[in-house]
């Protein structure tokens, strides 16, 4: 195990549900509430031509249900430094990303208004969405839409105001890109490219175009849940969020007196390759990617009590995903198997920013010494043999004991549409306290 690895000691998180902050976050998951809502009627979106299309032939029904921002309208844009009409031509997802990092930073104890000059590097996690008029138009926006609609500029616009110098990168990999984003940080740390990163993914939908094509391919929810890892699985619901998390090696967090909340042992980016359409999953990738991850981290998989899987509810995603799963942290002989879940159970698929959602909640798990309880947990899928596999879904709050090297290990993963998957391996300390908001 690496003697100096690379420690989280800030997040910061917006959630659906209203939830904006980590006490707000940890109460809903330790409960297992449910954050899912109906449709924003603020955004202009074409709702009744939306919940019609079940009426077409080939396509399944849209409900009125998703997991959705409170605040993706909402803005101050003057205490950003920016003007009205530059803040409104700008991506929701830009403003959403600098908020949260702000957050992120003041949780880790840093002022972010005196970070003009310093080299820390910035890494988000995004994908296209659809937002604001075609640039290619003359309207009253004409002029910002070019670092408005820029996925570079969610990165870029953290950096630029706050004042950072050092590496600044937007990552999309889809659905795999906040955990990417996570891995390319610890990596420019450990490499020397920065001292310190900010890092993590941010989802908000500038219309309504992820419904359609699911609709379309009928792998959207048809009863308005994310029924993760279920047996009776109805497809994936779609959300937004956004989670940011500060990243910097062990012995610099220590100098500084800064609060540990996890190590990262270990991450690891593959590909699915050929073969199946580029959608569909591959269990061999995903093994492949957890077996290189743990020999990363220099830990068993033995060591492994949580897993936060993908768990996006669909029909065919979910027993592949189990069987990687089973293959690598199943080992029949355990005793005391991992407990398995997703936070997509109660948010919905945050997208770009699902696999931050699901880190911060393993960080606030192992900082409370709890695993909060995944949502339809009581029937698990049956594409599987349990009895096979020391894997168990997290169907209730459990208190979560550390091993006898005073760490909880936890597992976290990430699979995006195109083929790219994620996986990251977090070691978390005993904390003292148990408010970490």
């Amino acid at each position: 195990m690496n003697s100096d690895p690379i420690v989280i000691v800030g997040m910061g998180i917006e959630a659906p549900g209203g939830v904006e902050t980590l006490p707000d976050f940890w109460s809903a998951l330790a409960s297992g509430r449910e954050l899912i809502s109906p449709f924003p009627r603020d955004r202009d979106w074409p709702l009744d031509e939306l919940f019609a299309l079940g009426r077409l032939e080939g396509w399944a029904p849209v409900r009125d249900a998703g997991g959705f921002l409170d605040g993706a309208t909402e803005f101050d844009a003057q205490f950003f430094g920016i003007t009205p009409r530059e803040a409104v031509a700008m991506d929701p997802q830009q403003r959403v990303a600098m908020r949260v990092a702000w957050r992120a930073l003041e949780h880790a104890g840093l002022n972010p208004g005196l970070l003009d000059g310093d080299s820390a590097g910035v890494w988000m996690g995004v994908s296209t969405v659809e937002y604001g008029p075609r640039v290619g138009s003359v309207n009253e926006y004409s002029g910002y839409r070019a670092t408005g609609t820029a996925l570079g500029a969610v990165a870029g616009r953290i950096s630029h105001g706050l004042g950072l110098i050092g590496p600044s990168i937007s990552v999309d990999t889809a659905c795999a890109s906040s955990l990417t984003a996570v891995h390319q940080a610890a990596s420019a740390i450990r490499a020397g490219e920065c001292e310190w990163a900010l890092a993590g993914g941010v989802c908000v939908m500038g219309s309504p175009g992820a419904f359609y094509e699911f609709s379309k391919n009928n792998a959207l929810a048809t009863d308005g849940h994310c029924r993760s890892y279920a047996a009776d699985p109805t497809g994936t619901l779609w959300a937004e969020g956004a989670g940011v998390i500060v990243l910097e090696r062990q012995s610099r967090a220590k100098a500084l007196g800064h609060r540990i909340y996890g190590q990262l042992l270990g991450s690891r980016v593959n590909h699915n390759g050929s073969g199946a359409p580029i959608a569909v999953p591959s269990a061999s990738a995903q093994q492949r990617l957890i077996e290189d991850t743990v020999a990363a981290a220099g830990i068993s998989a033995d060591d492994i009590g949580l897993i936060e899987g993908h768990g996006t509810g669909t029909a065919v995603g979910d027993p592949l995903e189990l069987t990687a799963l089973a293959a690598t942290y199943g080992n029949p002989d355990r005793t005391d198997g991992p407990l398995l879940g997703s936070v997509k159970s109660n948010t919905g698929h945050a997208q770009a920013a699902s696999g931050m959602l699901g880190l911060i909640k393993v960080l606030l798990c192992g900082a409370h010494g709890a695993i909060a309880p995944s949502l339809w947990a009581d029937a698990p899928n049956t594409e599987i043999d349990w009895d096979a596999t020391s894997l168990r879904l997290a169907a209730e709050l459990t208190d979560w004991a550390p091993r006898a090297d005073g760490l909880r290990y936890a597992a976290v993963s990430s699979f995006g549409v195109a083929g790219t998957n994620a996986h990251a391996i977090v070691g978390l300390p005993v904390l003292e306290e148990t408010n970490h908001g």
